[in-house]
């Protein structure tokens, strides 16, 4: 089911809108993921808010405002403005323990909706992935490693709050280099090998790169390039040359459907549909939600010459 995928079932009440081979949706995904059919989604490729605060109304109105709130306003240099960055390093014991039951409770869900074998590949960072990646866990799900996206952020290397001149040889925490991102597999079912799991399902594995090597998981990454921030104002954009990697490794056999339940401005998505592959987003916040409509078919036909892909996928 490459592409052309029968949206029908997915749709319940919503008024989907279509694009190419992509369906989305303004949906609570809790809601959604509790409706739709059981074992019937191939795979979940999504970089998610938090839960906590980042993504409420007031916080964003805060970081488009340029007022901070939970979101750190970076310094500027070499004449460039940082975009705010979330300051997850801000949440109190309370705040943690919200983000690991929400964390618990998606997952929940996620396994159901999953077909037996299916791949959540989930974004995460530095604090917090060590809560996300249990709750995930927890929820049933198997732990099959994480792909070390090498990017450097402006996160962490901050000397001492309030005494930077006392200390100027301390830095907090390190400067952060990479993003984790959290492979899990829903189990397969018992006695059941993955051979079996891929002719009945479709699932259970990850696809090879095109030249037949294996998906790695370390990937050079690029920062989010200023051209696709200008097609797609979401704080927390992904590059389209990382994005088209994972995404085209989520179906082992190229066939299925990609679900990303935060779709934001539609990254996700959009590298789905530059491989061909069908997909649903959902995304809560109406403002994101129709930011995607325009984002998604521009980010998808940019060119792999614009793309820093490496060369089994140009």
């Amino acid at each position: 089911m490459k592409g052309n995928a029968d949206f029908n079932r997915f749709m319940m009440n919503y008024d989907p809108q279509f694009i190419g081979n992509a369906m989305l949706l303004h949906a609570n995904c809790f809601a959604w993921m509790a409706e739709i059919p059981a074992d019937s989604i191939h795979a979940i490729v999504t970089d998610p808010p938090y839960g906590v605060k980042e993504y409420e109304p007031d916080q964003l109105d805060k970081r488009t405002n340029g007022n901070g709130g939970i979101w750190r306003i970076p310094p500027s240099f070499d004449g460039h403005e940082r975009s705010p960055l979330p300051r997850f390093t801000a949440l109190n014991t309370a705040e943690r323990e919200k983000v690991q039951h929400y964390f618990f409770d998606w997952a929940t869900l996620a396994l159901r909706i999953l077909r037996p074998g299916g791949h959540v590949i989930l974004a995460s960072n530095t604090f917090l992935s060590q809560i996300v990646f249990t709750a995930v866990v927890e929820a049933g799900f198997e732990f099959r490693g994480q792909i070390v996206r090498l990017v450097r952020t402006l996160r962490g290397g901050d000397r001492p709050k309030n005494a930077e001149k006392e200390f100027p040889d301390v830095c907090t925490m390190p400067r952060g280099c990479y993003e984790p991102w959290g492979i899990f597999r829903k189990p397969l079912p018992q006695g059941m090998t993955v051979g079996d799991c891929l002719r009945a399902y479709q699932t259970g594995g990850l696809r090879r790169k095109p030249d037949g090597n294996p998906f790695e998981d370390v990937i050079e990454s690029e920062r989010t390039p200023q051209r696709e921030r200008e097609l797609a104002d979401h704080p927390s954009l992904k590059p389209q040359s990382f994005m088209r990697q994972v995404v085209y490794a989520s179906l082992p056999l190229g066939e299925g459907i990609v679900v990303d339940p935060f779709m934001g401005s539609g990254s996700t998505i959009a590298a789905a549909e530059a491989m061909g592959y069908a997909s649903i987003g959902l995304e809560r916040h109406l403002a994101y939600f129709e930011m995607s409509q325009s984002a998604i078919p521009k980010l998808a036909e940019l060119g792999t010459k614009e793309l820093q892909l490496p060369l089994a996928l140009v």
